[in-house]
């Protein structure tokens, strides 16, 4: 075998192989075929989204309420997290092991979360479970205990999990640069909380959230998998229609959309760290802008996935660090836009310097079309697998409802990624990537970085990591 294996080798190129130095070429895209989402809604005013999807007796029911970690009051960040958590630890008729015993019946398991602008529930069974499944999600989003003693857990939780990401530099970088750039904002508290803010939270607080949003004109509820339109909205009716509308209009979220302005860089100073994390966080585009698809594929060029231009500069070429990434976080009325990496504590300066001219580099003038296309095609790759399993499709669907997105938008999309072109790129660069909308914080060692970076800003602040207080718009405590 060996033998043969080796005459092969030899005899490759001979064959008409590809050399072994060269990549095999980008095969086109296979279309992705797709109906659009059935759309019906209840007398209650609850949305009933279908996608149908024969050939295998699954179906993922997602009941989506469209508000979410938007809705925190200003001192209390944190809130729709834990309430949504909650939901599952216990009802007016069950406790927490027997919810999660009922949902292990129907061969299923029931999660439940919230993000910014949704909170949901969801679990997949069989077609045949899905009646049971339903009622078991309505149970939990209708009747919650809310019991104390869950409520105490879930805060240790919580708390621990907090005290455990803050101490790594590059979680805590990431918190800082999102408070540093959107100050009081909307968008500049952490989606789960601070010590401060979970320490405050008191039951009272979790009940009235849960009264103001909960309910079934602010909620979709989206089947996804063997199910057709018909049947989806008799089990609707079934175990949400007499889930009552308020009388009461909808509450206006908190959405002060309060930008820092220009703000100076933050060193966030962890004596004895063995890397600093690195941040860059800037307001970006709201889900609906006209602009959105340019802006994924701006991105993605720049630090979506390992190709991207900022992995390629920073981790092959240079050996800067193990990863680095750009991320589009778009949501209902704005987004936030950032770049993250950790590196050696003296790499930090040099990091930065090549971060920022890859930015100003998309900038300047249009990719090479051939790097523009494969970035495209690895865009339309990750979508196309999100289509491929009913939890995937349900949440790719929920997230369209909750930023108010038409879903016939799903059957569009691949169309409008694939129609991009590396103008529009650069127009979306040169609109939105601005060095006066970047926030940068550094957490780390300081010693090792602190002289050489203040050359390049010397406006920056200095903050010991025992100082640091993220409900602070200036970062520090007492202050």
């Amino acid at each position: 075998m060996k033998a043969i294996a080796s005459i092969l080798l030899f005899a490759a190129p001979m064959l008409g192989a590809q050399p072994f130095d060269t990549a095999p070429p980008v095969a086109p895209p296979r279309p992705i075929v797709i109906a659009a989402p059935d759309v019906q809604t209840l007398p209650n005013g609850l949305r009933v989204v279908v996608a149908q999807r024969k050939g295998l007796p699954l179906v993922t029911a997602e009941l989506v309420i469209r508000s979410g970690t938007e809705t925190d009051p200003s001192q209390l960040s944190g809130l729709a997290d834990l309430t949504a958590g909650l939901l599952t630890k216990g009802t007016a008729k069950r406790s927490a092991p027997q919810i999660a015993n009922a949902a292990e019946a129907l061969g299923g398991q029931l999660d439940s979360g919230a993000g910014w602008d949704r909170s949901y529930v969801v679990m997949t069974v069989t077609r045949p479970q899905l009646p049971a499944a339903l009622a078991l999600i309505a149970e939990v989003v209708r009747e919650p205990r809310f019991a104390a003693a869950e409520l105490e857990r879930a805060r240790r939780l919580a708390l621990d999990g907090l005290s455990v990401a803050l101490r790594d530099p590059g979680t805590l970088a990431q918190l800082a640069a999102d408070r540093s750039a959107f100050g009081t904002g909307t968008y500049g508290h952490s989606a789960h909380g601070t010590p401060a803010s979970i320490a405050r939270i008191a039951r009272a607080d979790v009940v009235a959230l849960h009264a103001r949003f909960y309910r079934p004109d602010n909620a979709s509820l989206v089947f996804a998998g063997d199910i057709d339109p018909k049947d989806a909205l008799s089990l609707a009716q079934s175990a949400l229609g007499s889930w009552k509308r308020p009388a009461l209009p909808m509450p206006s979220a908190r959405l002060d959309d309060t930008r820092a302005g220009k703000v100076a860089p933050v060193v966030i100073a962890m004596p004895g760290v063995g890397q600093a994390g690195v941040a860059m966080v800037a307001p970006t585009i709201a889900r609906a802008a006209p602009d959105y698809y340019p802006g994924v594929v701006a991105n993605t060029l720049l630090g979506g996935g390992y190709s991207s231009r900022l992995n390629l500069e920073l981790r092959i070429r240079r050996g800067l660090t193990y990863g680095v990434s750009s991320r589009l976080d778009t949501r209902r009325n704005g987004g936030v836009w950032s770049i993250a990496a950790q590196t050696k504590n003296e790499s930090v300066p040099e990091l930065v310097a090549v971060s920022m001219d890859e930015i100003k580099r998309v900038a300047q003038a249009p990719a090479p079309a051939d790097e523009v296309e494969a970035r495209k095609l690895a865009i339309v790759g990750s979508l196309s697998r999100r289509f491929e399993t009913t939890e995937d499709l349900a949440g790719t669907i929920a997230s369209l409802e909750a930023n108010g997105i038409p879903v016939a938008e799903l059957t569009r999309a691949i169309d409008r990624i694939s129609a991009v072109t590396p103008q529009q790129v650069v127009e979306f660069a040169q609109a939105h990537w601005r060095d006066a909308n970047l926030a940068l914080v550094v957490a780390g060692d300081a010693t090792g970085f602190l002289d050489a970076l203040r050359k390049a800003y010397p406006d920056l602040r200095v903050i010991p990591q025992a100082d640091v207080d993220l409900d602070s718009p200036r970062l520090m405590k007492n202050f």
